[in-house]
């Protein structure tokens, strides 16, 4: 039998879900996208899988995930626009457009970007929780601004994996990491500054970039240094880095398939 793929972009709130991957019991994002593919495709059999997953309360400002189905869509825009309709206010579909089956949204290769969005030094709105961490602490942004450049290139990041094991392939290449000034998300009830720290690689692994801002906030509050930092990233380090920065501030930007 004939099949047809699709990739979709998407994005979305994380907040209120517990991440991506379908789980007992639990909302997901994976949940309520194949919710509303069942409903829309009124029971007809497809299969979706997603580019990567994301963690609880993560959002993503354009993820991806492929369509199988066994009949072809025949008007995309049409489709899109029943599926947002249906979809919940916290995802919303961006684009559609079909593939061929040699295509595999898992194995293809592809560079993510991710931002972590947050400011320090005083209490914030509430409602920049969903997508902004507030560290109450002074910050030496001027030096987590030096941390962030060490972690560019090709680095052993074991220390940076949540839950290593033996086995794990700990190199890996960072093709950029900086910090800089926030001008991409704004609202009244936000601080007067904010941060973002933008991040680009061919992959990461679990919790990588919240144990790397999660460093780069301890290197900020002075319980860390440059050099703690550069002895982490060493062949066979086995520093262990304990503070992972809070989920609701990492956003997935956008994934560049190549």
């Amino acid at each position: 039998m004939k099949k047809f793929f699709y990739v979709f972009n998407i994005q979305y709130l994380g907040y209120r879900f517990h991440g991506w991957q379908k789980q007992p019991d639990v909302k997901t994002l994976h949940l309520m996208v194949d919710r509303t593919l069942n409903y829309i495709l009124e029971g007809k059999p497809f299969k979706s899988l997603s580019s990567g997953r994301t963690d609880a309360m993560v959002s993503a400002e354009c993820a991806a995930f492929e369509l199988f189905l066994q009949e072809p869509i025949e008007d995309q825009e049409a489709f899109l626009e029943l599926f947002n309709y249906n979809l919940p206010q916290d995802i919303r579909a961006l684009s559609i457009r079909e593939v061929d089956a040699k295509f595999n949204i898992i194995n293809n290769s592809k560079i993510k970007e991710y931002l972590y969005l947050f400011t320090y030094g005083e209490k914030c709105h509430p409602f920049c929780a969903p997508i902004m961490t507030t560290i109450l602490d002074d910050l030496d942004i001027e030096l987590m601004k030096e941390g962030a450049k060490l972690f560019e290139g090709e680095h052993y990041v074991r220390s940076y994996c949540y839950k290593p094991t033996d086995n794990g392939i700990y190199t890996r290449e960072i093709l950029t990491c900086e910090l800089v000034e926030n001008t991409i998300y704004t609202a009244n009830y936000f601080p007067k500054q904010s941060y973002i720290l933008r991040v680009r690689g061919k992959g990461f692994m679990r919790n990588q970039i919240r144990l790397m801002m999660g460093t780069l906030i301890d290197l900020g509050k002075g319980k860390l240094t440059l050099e703690d930092i550069r002895v982490s990233l060493l062949p066979d380090s086995k520093v262990k880095m304990e503070y992972i920065a809070p989920a609701s501030g990492l956003i997935l930007n956008k994934i560049d398939f190549i």
